[in-house]
């Protein structure tokens, strides 16, 4: 990803072209241009969309211009700004791992157990679990409790990664609890049938508000707790399990073709960047994002998610330069000599926008992974240093700075152009 940034970067400077320009003639689009390079169309394709919503949201164009003005006008202090766009692929690329289990137990105070093969690392994976618990169960979330992670009650679990933890695990508990309320619905309907004096068919229960209702009839209802206390004399099984695979993927390593992913996320941002050309100082000024996560299973967790990556792509981009010694040996042993992002370092003004109201299909409750993609969001801050550099000549030369762009790389670049 970084290599065609690098690349469209160049092609801008030596057409003379904001770009921008350059990489929004490059989306993938409807047609033939919607087909990628291993044979997988981009359905649902939001990069156009994105593009036009945050070239008003940051004011990009009055602040390119604001940009050429103030480094006409400041010898020492050069700014820059860019825009750069992520389509990136969800699912395990090793096909057997896109699996998942679950294991729901309803007990007969009405308090639910849910136990998934995901892992908490602080991402918020149990919050969004125990929210799909909660809607696919018409519960509030109090009565439900996410057991910690054990490989003793869901077996063979795949690793927390690929940015898949909440699609696979929240699909597998919802097929659990889809299991549950099938038998439930049945008690239900009888208990109801027996109250109106009029045939209920299991299809027409509705489960929310910590109740259970006859479709059309909000008036007529069993509380929640009462259900399951009868589903228990009854002697129904208050205990499920889920197992959810990710339908349609397939890759040949041979060939090359295939179709890994079983959807796409987007994102963009706006960078913009001043560096100090006597120390090399880089200072993020603003940035701007845009992230689609379809419908946000928790837009607090996915904000964060959006911010986190970011900052982190952030350090990559600029600060976290691995220096090895002429044996080999790693010289970076410690956070004194390897830099991350500080609080010092994040942007001045900082907006995050998740893009709304656009459910993604064939997901649990039409939302998108949100942990890996925005860490590429951060090549806008790298971007917009190339751009600020480009300044000293003419603004349209192509500039020699790869990544991490350190202060020493940058002022060494500088001092490179006055021999």
């Amino acid at each position: 990803m970084a290599v065609i940034e690098l690349i469209m970067d160049c092609i801008a400077r030596r057409l003379k072209t904001d770009p921008a320009i350059i990489r929004q003639r490059n989306f993938y689009s409807d047609g033939e241009r919607s087909e990628t390079h291993y044979g997988k169309t981009v359905e649902n394709n939001r990069l156009q969309q994105i593009f036009d919503k945050i070239l008003l949201s940051s004011d990009y164009a009055n602040r390119r211009k604001g940009i050429e003005e103030f480094n006409r006008e400041h010898e020492f202090r050069k700014r820059g700004i860019a825009l750069t766009p992520v389509k990136f692929g969800i699912s395990f690329t090793t096909s057997f791992l896109n699996q998942a289990g679950a294991l729901v137990n309803i007990y007969q105070d009405g308090t639910v157990n849910v136990n998934h093969g995901g892992t908490e690392m602080g991402q918020g994976l149990y919050t969004k679990i125990l929210h799909v618990a909660s809607k696919e169960l018409g519960i509030s979330p109090e009565h439900i409790r996410i057991e910690a992670t054990n490989t003793g009650k869901i077996p063979n679990t795949s690793a927390t990664a690929a940015s898949s933890g909440s699609d696979l695990n929240g699909m597998a508990v919802s097929l659990a609890i889809d299991e549950l309320k099938k038998r439930l619905a049945e008690v239900a309907a009888r208990i109801l049938t027996e109250q109106i004096q009029a045939s209920i068919s299991p299809e027409s229960i509705l489960f929310h508000d910590n109740r259970v209702e006859i479709r059309n009839h909000p008036g007529i209802s069993i509380p929640f707790p009462d259900l399951i206390t009868n589903a228990y004399l009854q002697q129904t099984s208050l205990s499920a399990t889920g197992f959810y695979r990710t339908p349609g993927i397939h890759w040949d390593k041979e060939k090359g073709r295939g179709n890994p992913f079983y959807y796409f996320t987007f994102g963009m941002a706006v960078s913009e960047v001043e560096i100090d050309t006597l120390t090399g100082y880089v200072k993020v000024l603003r940035t701007d994002i845009i992230n689609d996560v379809g419908s946000s299973l928790n837009p607090e967790i996915d904000l964060g998610q959006v911010r986190g990556g970011f900052i982190q792509g952030l350090g990559w981009v600029t600060t976290e330069d691995i220096k090895y010694d002429s044996k080999g040996n790693l010289l970076n042993a410690s956070p004194d000599t390897y830099k991350i992002p500080v609080i010092a370092d994040i942007p001045e003004i900082f907006n995050v926008e998740l893009l709304e109201s656009i459910p993604n299909p064939g997901t649990i409750h039409g939302s998108k992974a949100v942990g890996e993609p925005p860490f590429m969001l951060a090549f806008s801050v790298w971007m917009a240093i190339r751009d600020a550099l480009s300044s000293l000549n003419d603004g349209n030369s192509e500039v020699s700075l790869g990544i991490p762009a350190t202060n020493e790389k940058i002022l060494l670049y500088i001092e490179g152009l006055k021999k």
